[in-house]
């Protein structure tokens, strides 16, 4: 299996551009798949630096209807004309980011244009395409979801309500005895996630690659900073190897490297994630992880506070 990051906020080392926004390409024993298109046309340039060609492109994958994953889909549906876009039926609603500080609202949705197109498959819930590929979108709703979530909302009606991201979903592909979890932003959490894929399969994905929507713009109240420990104390329990990006957010991956170790890694534009195969290593919690997570705390509160002064 192959997995390339096309497109992340982040530079990688292969001359790839960045943007606020997430693509990947990958490559199972049946499927060439797009996981999100970024939020323009960025993925195609990444592509076409890296030699992957996007008109043999089969399957879409789109994780959920903001445009900083689905902003460059009109535009692989102009260059492939035969992949089937798989996407929840509530993605093309009227989604809106609201700024904290002014009360300013933007609309984060997708092209209304594209809704009828030929090549999209409108789904609801779970959906399995073939013995690779199986999509969820229900989600357990065992732990909160993150905080900074509150500014995302959808219309309803005259109404900005608080989304409950429906339209989001996860992608699993299994070949060789390997499974391997994608999510686009973990909206729903990715402890949620975690634990509604083992519900459903009776297992731990050996791989999970998803951004985990912790960053802010600004300063990390210390109720986000104790959820950042504490998702990441939670992490590290899994034999998963974990790859994150785009919203997670500088600060928040610092402190959960600390206590997760080689088991969280961080990915950037044009970056290759190795898949080995064969059966996956047991990984263990790192050492010491208690002790780390309060130094983490300690100095992140530090941080805030010294933003706060300013």
């Amino acid at each position: 299996m192959k997995v390339i990051n096309l497109v992340e906020n982040t530079v990688g080392s292969k001359g790839c551009g960045a943007e606020h926004g997430l693509s990947f390409y990958i490559e199972t024993e049946k499927h060439k798949i797009l996981m999100d298109t970024g939020a323009t046309d960025l993925f195609l340039r990444n592509a076409e630096q890296m030699g992957i060609d996007m008109e043999q492109v089969d399957t879409v994958i789109l994780s959920h209807g903001h445009y900083d994953h689905g902003g460059g889909l009109q535009a692989f549906l102009k260059k492939n004309h035969q992949a089937k876009v798989y996407m929840q039926k509530s993605a093309f609603g009227d989604y809106y980011s609201v700024d904290e500080e002014t009360g300013k609202e933007k609309y984060i949705g997708l092209n209304k244009e594209l809704e009828e197109h030929s090549q999209i498959v409108k789904i609801e819930g779970n959906w399995k395409i073939d013995e690779e590929l199986f999509l969820f979108s229900k989600m357990k709703k065992t732990y909160p979801i993150p905080k900074t979530n509150q500014r995302l909302k959808k219309r309803v009606g005259d109404e900005l309500v608080q989304d409950d991201f429906q339209h989001e979903q996860c992608l699993v592909i299994q070949q060789k005895g390997k499974q391997i979890l994608f999510s686009g932003c973990a909206h729903q959490g990715i402890l949620n996630m975690m634990d509604t894929y083992v519900e459903l399969f009776g297992t731990q994905p050996d791989v999970a690659i998803s951004g985990f929507h912790l960053m802010r713009k600004n300063k990390y109240p210390r109720e986000d900073v104790r959820t950042i420990i504490d998702t990441a104390q939670r992490l590290v329990k899994y034999d998963t190897q974990f790859y994150t990006c785009h919203c997670t957010g500088e600060k928040p991956y610092e402190v959960m490297k600390k206590i997760m170790g080689y088991q969280l890694k961080a990915i950037h534009s044009g970056d290759e994630i190795p898949i080995g195969s064969g059966k996956k290593r047991g990984i263990k919690a790192a050492p010491w992880s208690k002790v780390v997570a309060g130094a983490a705390l300690l100095c992140l509160t530090l941080s805030v506070i010294r933003k706060g002064k300013k």
